[in-house]
């Protein structure tokens, strides 16, 4: 199917304080030096704003690689979000996760992906289908 998807719940209960450089990081020139940290932010408050909605999912396969998403990226999904056009959707069809966009015509649904070596998945009117969350941030291991 492409890209699937392994499940976790998000745990709040923990809390990793993390230093904030500054109030933003410069992607241009570098802005004057600032010779201190700010307060600490904690990823929980930060990244997840419903928890009883909220669940992480790590990503198999490359089917949505030109959308930004690679095997093995951290993915947090809010269940309670409605989809609109061109998020990313974890989809659930026939027993299984999977990551894609969405694309309608009338009563047709198709699961589209964002590499040219996979095909769209048309959904059968009779498939266990249901739209299971959208992605709402893409964690990536860069080095």
């Amino acid at each position: 199917m492409g890209s699937e998807i392994e499940i976790y719940s998000a745990d709040r209960s923990t809390k990793l304080s993390l230093e904030n450089a500054g109030p933003q990081i410069s992607a241009g020139f570098p802005s004057p030096a600032e010779d201190y940290l700010e307060a600490a932010l904690d990823l929980n408050k930060d990244l997840i704003r419903n928890p009883s909605a909220t669940f992480y999912g790590r990503v198999k396969g490359l089917s949505m690689k030109d959308a930004g998403v690679d095997n093995g990226d951290l993915l947090i999904i809010d269940k309670s979000l409605d989809y609109r056009r061109d998020a990313l959707a974890v989809c659930f069809i026939n027993g299984e996760f999977t990551l894609k966009k969405i694309v309608t015509k009338g009563k047709q649904i198709t699961l589209m992906p964002a590499n040219k070596d996979y095909q769209p998945i048309e959904v059968p009117a009779d498939a266990n289908f249901m739209i299971w969350g959208i992605v709402t941030y893409i964690i990536k291991k860069v080095y």
